[in-house]
């Protein structure tokens, strides 16, 4: 199993592939954190923790001055004892006290890994695949349970956490911080890795050395947001990208969040992640239960690289679900930036006439199609086909894209409401609001209060009746504002504070309840571009919209610091028009092509604009991504350049599960004239195996990674270079 309990120690070892986990039951009933190392037989207590009388450090009352909850590492901690520092949970009693006193009270240890209700979660296809690890902690005088979940993966050196809530009292209880985890490390000796940035610039690689006091991420907008992604990674000492320790924390969660590790007074660093405590507090009436979004670690010893590689391997198969879980993506084009809101259904069909001659397997309708919807003033909310723009309805367009040999999709926004729509008319109270308070907007819109079941089913409804009535195969789902005014008409007053967490839980139903229905249906999650890119919607929608950015030199950041977590399988990347749209940058087609087929690829132009030269190179492009996009499905993803370390040159290679087959992609952002000679280190390939370079050569596995191979020269300025190599 890979979960043992040794009772004479009162020890668990949790054992992954490469890695211990160890927690004991200090004194019987306080479990503290004995480290996550390296896979250890057993434990025999050589770096075991010490207890020492520190000034200020509090002692139970029970317990001798030497012992303190706040100098010792715990797996859990709830504030109101000994324990000073940063606090897992917080719960306010009914005679408004703040103050806990978690001890252990039971544990099992199962097979398999129970979902979480209501939440998304990673899954198993077998019990075999993991166990897990229930500690209940029990506060005796308000008789709160706390079940803390561990489970261990057999063959994956992943742990996931949660943390469930039960009122066993009689007494009601408000929860005002619960964290899904919480690990105490010995020194803080680390670097922090972040995801942060803003719109259109999206999951930049930040790093930073631990220092005393809070460093955190968070979200405050109701979503995980572009400003800041729910996953930070701990680098110890020299760790890079291929070597060194490196753990990392990652939510499966879509709303509000808080990722932060706190530096004690003694050097030691708490990390913890879960719901953001701001703004949120949750009633617990006697004999109800809260259960937290899971948090996934993962423990490398070979670097970020390996710990990606751990996070994109379990997402993809074990995360992502559906009929696409398993299958290659179409290459498709969507007419947002062709033609905006300027389109008829003439102006589409022509559209996909050239796409379909140019071998583009699915047309994308976006915004525009519905309502009165000639401007982002008005209409969401009214799903139902533009006359003007749309005489024939959605399935007489859709069937003339599927005489061309193309599948059909199309875009929604239903979490959404303008003011200037049918819906908010019959339904003004149906948006997220606070009484009394004017109503602020943003993109001039407003946003649905999905905590309520009547607006989800209306949803439901709606979308099943369009996705029913007509042949879509394909459906992006976007979100195009955070929340402000957070508050539910339905809520009392005592429970307004849970609307944002409410109104998660009700997106999470909505997917559940369309994703299941249409389970052949493509669902893409957007928000305005990457502003929801998380593990939560992975669940429901196998891929997300990268970045409303489609600047092929902005994109290599931004897809650079995705991979850190997400697998290229999840990413959605097209090739634009230049002068680009967002940043006036000119970039050549075959570097543009280049960099998106770096992940699920598309186009995002108008293609009768183009000349028959660039015709011709996008149905090269478009025959040449179907050969390797195997490659995006089921290959392991490779770094080859640090991206914190150089942001003019770019490099990544994707290599097949047999390593027989390689792509190599270069990316010279800047160069000087006169430039040194450059070469590039592979990796991921079989030192046995001898392979070919671009249908040339026949070069070594070892010599490739070890040698590495030659650049061409000179390099040019936004350049891209390819390098396909297989085995001979």
């Amino acid at each position: 199993m890979s979960i043992e309990y040794i009772d004479s120690q009162k020890l668990f070892h949790l054992k992954t592939p490469s890695s211990s986990y160890f927690i004991r039951l200090e004194k019987g009933k306080h479990p503290v954190h004995l480290g996550w190392h390296g896979a250890i037989k057993n434990w025999g207590g050589s770096n075991d923790i010490q207890c020492f009388d520190r000034a200020f450090s509090p002692n139970p009352r029970t317990e001798e001055r030497s012992f303190s909850l706040d100098n010792i590492p715990l797996e859990y901690s709830a504030w109101g004892r000994t324990d000073l520092r940063t606090p897992s949970l917080q719960v306010e009693g009914a005679d408004g006290s703040m103050s806990l006193d978690l001890e252990y009270r039971e544990h099992s240890i199962l097979p398999g890994k129970p979902l979480l209700d209501g939440l998304p979660s990673v899954y198993l296809e077998d019990d075999s695949e993991a166990d897990t690890l229930v500690l209940t902690l029990e506060d005796p005088l308000t008789g709160l349970l706390c079940d803390l979940s561990y489970t261990v993966f057999a063959e994956r050196d992943v742990i996931t956490r949660s943390v469930r809530l039960r009122n066993g009292g009689k007494e009601e209880l408000t929860v005002k911080r619960i964290m899904s985890l919480s690990l105490d490390l010995e020194d803080s000796d680390y670097t922090l890795v972040q995801l942060s940035g803003a719109h259109n610039r999206e999951r930049r690689i930040h790093r930073r050395p631990l220092a005393s006091g809070m460093q955190s991420v968070e979200s405050r907008r109701g979503t995980s947001s572009h400003q800041q992604n729910p996953f930070i990674a701990l680098m110890k000492g020299d760790a890079g990208e291929d070597q060194g320790i490196v753990y990392g924390f990652s939510l499966v969660y879509s709303g509000n969040f808080l990722a932060a590790v706190d530096v004690d007074q003694f050097d030691s660093p708490r990390v913890i992640m879960g719901i953001n405590p701001f703004d949120f507090a949750w009633r617990l009436e006697p004999g109800s239960e809260f259960q937290t979004p899971e948090a996934v670690m993962v423990r490398s010893g070979k670097g970020l690289g390996a710990m990606s590689r751990t996070y994109h391997d379990l997402y993809r198969s074990r995360l992502c679900r559906g009929a696409y879980r398993d299958r290659e993506r179409p290459v498709l084009i969507n007419n947002w930036e062709a033609t905006y809101f300027d389109f008829d259904s003439n102006t589409i069909l022509n559209l996909a006439d050239e796409a379909s001659r140019l071998g583009i397997e699915l047309f994308v309708l976006d915004d525009g199609w519905f309502g009165e919807r000639d401007n982002d003033l008005t209409s969401l909310g009214d799903w139902f086909p533009h006359k003007k723009k749309l005489p024939g309805g959605i399935r007489s367009l859709a069937e003339g894209i599927l005489e061309k040999g193309m599948s059909f999709g199309i875009w929604v926004e239903p979490e959404m409401i303008s003011e200037k729509s049918r819906l908010y008319e019959a339904h003004p109270d149906w948006c997220i609001r606070v009484k009394r308070r004017n109503l602020s907007t943003g993109r001039s819109q407003l946003v649905l209060d999905y905590s309520r079941r009547d607006v989800r089913d209306y949803i439901v409804g709606i979308l099943s009746d369009i996705l029913r009535d007509n042949p879509v195969s394909y459906v992006k789902w976007d979100m195009n504002r955070h929340l402000t005014e957070v508050g539910s008409a339905l809520l009392p007053a005592e429970r307004q504070r849970e609307t944002s967490h409410r109104f998660v839980l009700g997106v999470y139903d909505v997917l559940e309840r369309i994703t299941s229905a249409f389970p052949e249906v493509l669902f893409e999650s957007c928000s305005g571009g990457g502003g929801r890119f998380d593990p939560g919607m992975l669940y429901y929608m196998p891929q997300t919209w990268t970045s409303d950015n489609t600047d092929a030199i902005s994109r290599l950041s931004i897809q650079a610091g995705t991979s850190l977590v997400y697998p290229p399988l999840t990413m959605g990347a097209h090739v634009s028009a230049v002068p680009n749209h967002q940043t006036g940058r000119t970039v050549s087609l075959k570097t543009r092509g280049a960099v998106a087929m770096g992940a699920n690829f598309g186009y995002e132009l108008n293609l009768l604009n183009l000349s028959a030269d660039e015709k011709d190179q996008i149905k090269e492009q478009v025959a040449e991504y179907k050969k390797r996009r195997h490659l995006i499905l089921d290959g392991s993803h490779y770094r080859l350049i640090e991206p914190w370390k150089q942001t003019d040159r770019y490099a990544w290679m994707t290599v097949s599960p047999d390593r027989r087959e390689a792509l190599a992609v270069f990316v010279s952002v800047h160069t000087e004239s006169n430039h040194p000679y450059g070469s590039l280190k592979l990796k991921g390939l079989d030192r046995d195996m001898s392979y070919s370079i671009n249908g040339e050569g026949s070069y070594g596995g070892d010599e490739l990674m070890e040698s590495g191979i030659r650049l061409p020269y000179p390099l040019f300025e936004a350049d891209a270079h390819e390098f396909h190599i297989r085995a001979l």
